[in-house]
């Protein structure tokens, strides 16, 4: 008899580990969770760098948990050992390096096709982030610049001078980690940041008044040229200064192409949902970062499951 899974999450990072956590918590047991990377959590460990704080609250968000995922500050090795328990305690069946390439409905059934074959489910949820796709500027990065303009800090070193672009915590958090061995600008183009939490604010004016960070605020880029092999940016003041490296930590932005590929319907690029994040096709959801235009709340994410798995125990 060909199997029907209950539920098959897409996705695992937060959202999509918990909803399948609350899951088999609310006795569904055919569930799968699967994984275009080759281990969950791939925007914490690629974006967070060792050591990073992973709050609980975050941005004025919601910061108590609803169902049955906990969440509690920590660290990213902290958080990541957390998950590592929950789908270890759990007994979940997870396929990671196991991309989806599209999900349709068929008489009543979704069938997710991924690189590892086709699944079939009465319900999906998707829980991927925007990290996967990192907001790039407007202007044109030259291709010969691809190795020193970045969009985390796995490729840096000590003794570079490096620019780092955007206003809100991480782009703060690779600026202050940088500074420790490295030249470092923090450039805003807002006159002032109103994204940081305290800490992040706290630490790059410390680290200004120190002269340890440099900061470039109320100012844009508009161009880069390579010089040598160095990044020659240019500002919207007719300035330019040359860089060894910069770090763009600008945010990421909804994969549409890959939502409508899972017949999400979409309004002005963000999926439509209900207040239970379904779409308008019945037993199809869309939670965590993706779902949020307030940006990535671990807590929110796994709210979101919640939500979802709430839905599918009062629908059966």
């Amino acid at each position: 008899m060909e199997n029907v899974y209950d539920i098959i999450v897409i996705g695992g990072g937060p959202c999509g580990i918990a909803t399948i956590v609350e899951a088999k918590h609310n006795g569904f047991e055919n569930v799968l969770l699967l994984e275009k990377g080759d281990n969950h959590s791939q925007t914490i460990r690629k974006f967070y760098k060792d050591g990073k704080r992973v709050d609980k609250v975050y941005k004025g968000l919601e910061s108590e948990t609803k169902g049955s995922v906990e969440f509690f500050d920590g660290t990213k090795e902290s958080t990541l050992n957390y998950f590592d328990k929950l789908l270890d305690d759990g007994k979940i069946d997870a396929m990671f390096n196991s991309e989806v390439e599209s999900v349709k409905k068929n008489n009543g059934v979704f069938e997710v096709v991924t690189s590892k074959g086709t699944f079939k489910s009465k319900n999906v949820m998707i829980g991927i982030g925007k990290m996967g796709r990192p907001n790039k500027p407007e202007y044109k990065i030259p291709p010969s610049l691809t190795q020193v303009v970045n969009f985390n800090l796995n490729s840096c070193n000590c003794g570079e001078k490096i620019l780092v672009v955007g206003g809100g915590n991480s782009a703060a958090e690779y600026a202050l980690e940088l500074s420790k061995c490295n030249k470092v600008t923090l450039c805003y183009r807002k006159d002032k940041f109103t994204r940081l939490n305290e800490i992040n604010e706290a630490g790059v004016f410390e680290y200004n008044k120190a002269g340890k960070l440099d900061l470039k605020l109320g100012v844009d880029i508009v161009g880069l040229d390579n010089e040598n092999g160095k990044v020659n940016v240019k500002f919207n003041n007719s300035t330019n200064e040359i860089y060894d490296r910069i770090i763009y930590a600008i945010g990421g932005s909804t994969p549409v192409d890959f939502l409508q590929k899972c017949g999400v319907e979409l309004k002005d690029n963000e999926p439509i949902l209900d207040e239970n994040l379904q779409t308008k096709t019945p037993g199809l959801f869309v939670g965590g970062d993706i779902a949020s235009k307030s940006g990535g709340s671990i807590v929110v994410a796994l709210n979101d499951a919640h939500t979802v798995i709430s839905y599918i125990m009062k629908s059966k």
